[in-house]
């Protein structure tokens, strides 16, 4: 009996391939065939992915979110290119055994596939994760993602308390009804595939917060519980999956989201951006993973002068200096909203940058019982 390689999927009985399953697979099949057809014509085959870049993308305030470009790279079949081409569609056929199979892959596994490939191999993850970024970006031209490609981030998804019910289900299809409210000191951790998730909830707003800690706070405050909401945790810049989370939990419930993160040229030009408009480098999976809806509640450079944390503040390193600028003249996003480009200025003119746990300053639950209130109670001077 011939051995199973180690890239085959052992193949699974009535698996019902879903709507995105099919065209994940059309859109693979179609690929291999004009890559085919172009062999066998004895003419250079060519795979073309947009090009993914800040330069590429474009910016409307009624869109919502970076727009890709009309940019491509393309990649032909050559000498040079051939282990390159062959790995693309390797992974893209490894895809395909993982859908017609109901499995998934993370990106280190994927790697590690490749070990079987001979001379196709990946000599080191970076050049799968790249592979796998051009398949995506490609994949995107269809409304699909990595994730209804089977690929799975291994990062971790970020943590929900609150006011929410999520509708989930087991391997076997039964259903589950997870409440958010009964984590006791812990909470729900979201998954790599939200797709598959259902909500009821009756929160008026969402809170991401990019600290653990403070998010740990109000969660055992249960701030949630007196204002009503859903706290989310985003660990710094939030992941696909937890970004995926916010935009379909805010769409289908029409809830606004309103981020607390650290006031610094990080937290505003990388957490806050990427959560709200996305970035150029992705600019091919920002229709889906982007929150529109997104506000900024703080810290704000103003909020260093109104709560009185001078004395609770860095100085703004180089980093932190090149970062604003380069948002003030090469981000789109900045460049359409003049509240921004005065706060950025503001806070360079200050020179200095705060923690959210600077409004410990006046007290460990002063976050809780002044700050946050007040900030909520005038929301419409949050910035875009």
């Amino acid at each position: 009996m011939a051995k199973k390689k180690p890239d085959e999927q052992p193949k699974q009985k009535n698996y019902k391939l879903t709507e995105l399953d099919q065209k994940t697979l059309k859109l693979i099949e179609n690929t291999a065939v004009k890559v085919q057809s172009k062999i066998l014509a004895r003419t250079l085959p060519e795979l073309r992915f947009p090009t993914r870049s800040l330069s590429n993308v474009k910016y409307d305030t009624k869109v919502g979110y970076f727009e890709l470009g009309r940019g491509t790279t393309g990649r032909a079949l050559t000498v040079n290119t051939v282990k390159n081409f062959a790995q693309t569609l390797r992974l893209m056929s490894v895809s395909k055994d993982m859908i017609e199979n109901d499995d998934h892959a993370t990106k280190r596994e994927a790697y590690y596939v490749s070990k079987n490939w001979g001379e196709a191999k990946f000599n080191e993850q970076p050049e799968s994760d790249a592979a796998m970024d051009d398949i995506e970006a490609l994949a995107s031209l269809d409304g699909l993602t990595r994730e209804q490609l089977r690929y799975r981030p291994e990062e971790h998804g970020g943590a929900v308390a609150g006011q929410l019910v999520v509708l989930d289900q087991d391997k076997k299809g039964n259903p589950k009804r997870i409440d958010c409210t009964e984590f006791g000191s812990g909470s729900y951790s979201i998954p790599s595939d939200v797709e598959r998730l259902g909500f009821e909830t009756d929160a008026k707003f969402v809170l991401a917060i990019e600290t653990g800690g403070m998010y740990e706070r109000l969660n055992e405050h249960e701030f949630w519980r007196t204002s009503n909401c859903i706290l989310i945790s985003t660990a710094g810049v939030p992941s696909r999956a937890c970004r995926r989370f916010i935009r379909r939990l805010s769409d289908e419930k029409k809830l606004p989201v309103y981020a607390f993160v650290d006031c610094d040229p990080y937290g505003i030009a990388n957490i806050y951006r990427t959560l709200k408009v996305g970035s150029g480098n992705a600019a091919h999976i920002n229709q889906f993973f982007c929150v529109p809806r997104a506000q900024f509640l703080g810290l704000t450079p103003q909020d260093i002068h109104d709560f009185k944390l001078e004395d609770a503040t860095h100085e703004l390193q180089d980093v932190d200096i090149k970062r604003a600028k380069d948002a003030l003249k090469n981000d789109p996003f900045f460049q359409a909203h003049k509240p921004w480009q005065k706060a950025i200025g503001q806070l360079l003119e200050m020179g200095v940058r705060a923690e959210q746990q600077a409004l410990a300053k006046w007290g460990l639950n002063f976050v809780i019982e002044e700050y946050l209130p007040r900030k909520l109670a005038n929301r419409k001077s949050f910035l875009p």
